[in-house]
């Protein structure tokens, strides 16, 4: 009788301790799957072990509007201040194909040297050329833009986006004008003549 009792003793604690496995297995795995406190931080924001220890959190990229490739950052320093001679070139008329060139003059007109990180045009067939090097204080400096208008027919409005150390860090240049398709008659100076390159005989159209 008292082995019996034993025996049933024993069966009420293997079931016991099954029950509880089923229960509580599931969290103890959880639990103990992540890396401690790192662990619990990433299941409380609802990525996976993987994800935070392997670099998905922190390398951002895949939140909006954290991805570093796609961000242009402004040089890090002191500000200044930049001054254009005229921030917009209007090239009149022009037959399509051509090339249109045009120099944006420019000055530092702050107290530190002048960075210029980035100039993006609007779409690809505008192509802005900068200086690398620092612009000292009261420095003057040029930003050169072609504009391609192979395949652009029409009223043109093409904008650059200078990013520099200044306050904004961002300003614009703007080229536009019109653009005569090859099923139209050929744009003509005051002479008669063909133009081929209008307002390009010297920098900055004169």
């Amino acid at each position: 009788m008292e082995r019996s009792k034993q025996i049933q003793t024993g069966l009420l604690a293997v079931i016991a301790l099954l029950l509880m496995a089923n229960l509580f297995g599931g969290g103890f795995q959880n639990w103990f799957g992540k890396s401690g406190k790192a662990g619990m931080e990433a299941a409380a924001a609802g990525v996976s072990s993987q994800d935070y220890n392997g670099g998905g959190v922190a390398a951002q990229g895949n939140i909006p509007g954290t991805n570093v490739a796609d961000a242009t950052a402004a040089p890090i320093g002191p500000t200044t201040s930049i001054q254009y001679e005229n921030d917009k070139f209007n090239f009149g008329v022009t037959n399509e194909g051509e090339i249109v060139k045009h120099v944006f003059k420019f000055k530092n007109t702050g107290s530190e040297p002048l960075i210029i990180s980035n100039a993006k045009a609007s779409c690809g067939c505008t192509v802005p050329t900068w200086p690398k090097e620092p612009i000292p204080s009261g420095g003057d400096g040029e930003i050169a833009v072609e504009f391609n208008t192979k395949g652009k027919p029409g009223a043109q409005s093409k904008r650059v986006t200078v990013t520099a150390n200044t306050n904004p860090t961002e300003t614009f240049l703007e080229i536009s004008g019109e653009v005569k398709g090859k099923e139209q008659p050929a744009a003509r100076g005051e002479n008669g003549a063909k133009l081929t390159d209008p307002q390009m005989k010297k920098p900055g159209g004169k």
